[in-house]
């Protein structure tokens, strides 16, 4: 983990971070940011591609003189228009494409980095003492379960170090500890706490003698139970006679602003599937959640969102899957709902989140249902037709272009 207020790996764009497209418009890259990163709230659509700078207005209305250089020059300005309508015709299809599903409602292979959040999160980094490039000779392989931690939620890490080829090396605890990762110009309330990363089978290491040393920190009976903030885990180490620093951050929510409360209800509405995830929630604010789906056979389908305000006392948060998302993909039922992670979003503040408890593994299993009673509609919104309509303008402007100078 590098840098105070970031993690080197796991915050990857949220798919709720803004979206932006690919190629010559492309595809909806998501709430990444590295992985956990908080989306800023949904917009109902991308912003579209630049648009064609205009040509001179005598290549739009004036035909060139009949003569072997007046030829010459319609051509060049026919293949110009050519080139344009070829363009305007690929940005028009390439955003309708794009956004044909809503933001909440998208195909999980267009965010794969999202799929499985509860996997650690593996770096390999040279052997190096801070401010150093370090000796690539010695490599440190880590990983640690979580970046965002809540409640009584613990976190594993574990090092090893390999050489060029991939081979062990032998490598030696310095010391290792655990601390409050303060604000600056601001003094931590909390002691630094000496942490056991040990190759013995214990504390948090599964296999003595393996190589991978390893220990486990909860937080909350680690002395940080008080602690709403960032928690730098450092160890110190030997290899070969040369030393290094390997470092983790985690960002922990003591207590949660909401709690999930009685289950999930779905509902058949509109040609679309929706998933009702019941909270209590104790503080009102922009929620932003995150499910996955997949279909009956195991195969990743679907990355269901949901980001709004949402007020105090017993409520339901509507994950939507979208029916065309349905009808295009043909997934086999009964649907499973897995993974949802949820937090309160807290603009221009540090952390920029408090954690609600996350639901690991399988949490709802759908009805059976018919693909072809699902809607095959696009979606739908007034900034969408806006950009659709300005973008087939463009077409058409090019398109009568193209017809002029081939008379």
């Amino acid at each position: 983990m590098n840098g105070r207020g970031a993690p080197a790996a796991g915050r990857v764009a949220w798919w709720l971070v803004p979206l932006v497209l690919v190629g010559a418009w492309g595809a909806w890259a998501v709430f990444e940011v590295p992985a956990e990163a908080p989306p800023a709230p949904i917009a109902a659509a991308p912003d579209p591609p630049a648009r064609p700078s205009p040509a001179p207005p005598q290549a739009a209305t004036q035909r060139p003189p009949s003569s072997a250089e007046g030829e010459r020059v319609r051509q060049e300005q026919l293949a110009l228009w050519q080139k344009r309508l070829d363009l305007a015709q690929t940005t028009l299809d390439d955003y309708r494409q794009a956004t044909r599903y809503p933001p909440g409602s998208q195909p999980l292979a267009l965010h794969a980095d999202q799929a499985f959040p509860n996997q650690p999160v593996e770096e390999e980094r040279p052997l190096a003492a801070p401010g150093t490039k370090g000796d690539a000779k010695a490599v440190l392989r880590t990983s640690q379960e979580r970046v965002f931690v809540q409640g009584e939620e613990s976190v594993r890490f574990t090092v090893s170090a390999r050489d060029a080829a991939g081979a062990a090396l032998p490598l030696r605890v310095v010391r290792a500890s655990a601390a409050e990762l303060s604000p600056p110009n601001t003094g931590s309330l909390y002691p630094v706490v000496p942490l056991s990363l040990n190759d013995e089978g214990s504390q948090g290491d599964a296999v003595a003698g393996d190589g991978t040393f390893s220990v486990q920190l909860q937080p909350k009976t680690a002395g940080f139970g008080g602690l709403f903030g960032q928690i730098r885990v450092e160890a110190v180490l030997q290899v070969q006679g040369e030393q290094g620093v390997a470092a983790f951050d985690v960002f922990y929510t003591p207590e949660p602003p909401a709690v999930w409360n009685g289950g999930v209800r779905e509902a058949l509405e509109d040609g679309s599937l929706h998933f009702f995830l019941k909270a209590k929630v104790q503080e009102a604010g922009r929620y932003v959640v995150k499910a996955r789906v997949d279909d009956a056979n195991g195969v990743p389908f679907a990355l269901l969102g949901f980001n709004d305000e949402v007020p105090q006392g017993d409520q339901e948060f509507r994950m939507t899957l979208f029916g065309k998302l349905v009808r295009d993909g043909q997934p086999a039922f009964p649907l499973v709902v897995r993974d949802v992670d949820a937090f309160l979003l807290r603009p221009d503040a540090f952390p920029d989140r408090s954690l609600m408890p996350r639901l690991a593994g399988k949490v709802h299993a759908s009805q059976e249902y018919a693909v072809a009673g699902f809607a095959d509609a696009e979606w739908s919104s007034e900034e969408r037709t806006r950009y659709l309509t300005e973008l087939g303008r463009d077409v058409e402007i090019a398109k009568e272009q193209v017809e002029r100078l081939g008379r």
